[in-house]
């Protein structure tokens, strides 16, 4: 039997091998980026600034700013080096690290969502409880309930990974260092990894799901069958239709990419919706409060 080398380090491939493209997409990138950190840091300097916003709807969002400033910084720095490299190569542990940042945050803006629609939902249709039902200190216990699940989900899935030997390949058809990817490069076997993969992951995206479906169906029947007039029922559902948007930005790619558990598929297919949940989302959510939100625009004209 044949010596095996334990990798100690991996190749990240990328988007692309086009290097004509290169220059462009780092461009377009590095636009992107530079957007969507300076439109979610000004939404966060918004919330700590203005008394107006001092609620909790606006509590959650500044969260949800800072996730996303973090999640698009875990992957797209790393990424603009590599346009600008031919052989980007990441150590063993500085790939768990990034796998492990891109779950925790992932997954913490997941149930974020899901604290957001339940928010909503107490707002509209229990008005007169809402100040006692999401007071300060739930508001905390909620956010840190958000980000420990996260963490804890992210852990999980590091210290797994951190068991398997890497003994072959190591090239990441990839941009980052993502679970999936990773686990096809692995010489030992992945079962568990996978069911892992399949139960606790595949709850962390459908339970919160869920929770957000049943309180937009609480929110919609509540308005149609206790809300008489339409100018009330259009006030209410202008305060969801940015969080909603954002639902949909998210869920409908995080669902085409983890849901179909398997090994296979397209690796490009699957950067491509990686892109857009981990880069593209975080850069609208900025934009979609502001166009949508006239609390948020009237404190950016002061």
């Amino acid at each position: 039997m044949e010596n095996q080398t334990e990798v100690n380090e991996f190749i990240l491939l990328g988007l692309t091998k086009l290097q004509e493209l290169q220059c462009y997409l780092f461009t377009l990138f590095l636009l992107l980026y530079v957007a969507s950190v300076l439109g979610n840091g000004a939404i966060i300097a918004l919330v700590l600034a203005e008394p107006p916003l001092h609620t909790p709807m606006y509590f959650f969002l500044g969260n949800l700013s800072c996730l996303d400033i973090f999640y698009s910084t875990v992957t797209v720095p790393n990424m603009l080096a590599g346009f600008l490299s031919r052989h980007q190569t990441i150590s063993f542990t500085g790939c768990l690290v990034q796998l492990h940042f891109f779950h925790f945050l992932g997954s913490s803006e997941a149930v974020l969502l899901a604290v957001m629609a339940y928010d909503r939902y107490v707002a509209i249709c229990n008005p007169l409880r809402y100040r006692l039902v999401m007071n300060p200190w739930v508001c905390l216990l909620l956010s840190v309930a958000t980000w420990t699940t996260g963490f804890l989900h992210a852990l999980m899935h590091t210290v797994m990974t951190s068991q398997l030997r890497f003994c072959g390949p190591n090239c990441i058809h990839h941009f980052f260092c993502d679970i999936k990817p990773l686990l096809s490069l692995a010489c030992s076997s992945t079962r568990l990894n996978l069911s892992l993969l399949n139960i606790v992951t595949g709850s962390i995206v459908i339970v919160p799901f869920i929770v957000t479906l049943l309180s937009y169906l609480y929110i919609i029947s509540f308005l149609l069958l206790k809300v008489q007039s339409w100018e009330g029922r259009r006030k209410a559902f202008s305060t969801c239709t940015s969080h909603l948007t954002i639902v949909a930005l998210l869920y409908v790619s995080v669902l085409f990419t983890y849901m179909p558990h398997s090994m296979g598929g397209s690796s490009e297919r699957e950067m491509m919706v990686t892109l857009m949940y981990s880069i593209v989302t975080p850069f609208l959510n900025p934009l979609i409060y502001t166009l949508r939100n006239r609390e948020v625009k009237s404190a950016l004209r002061k």
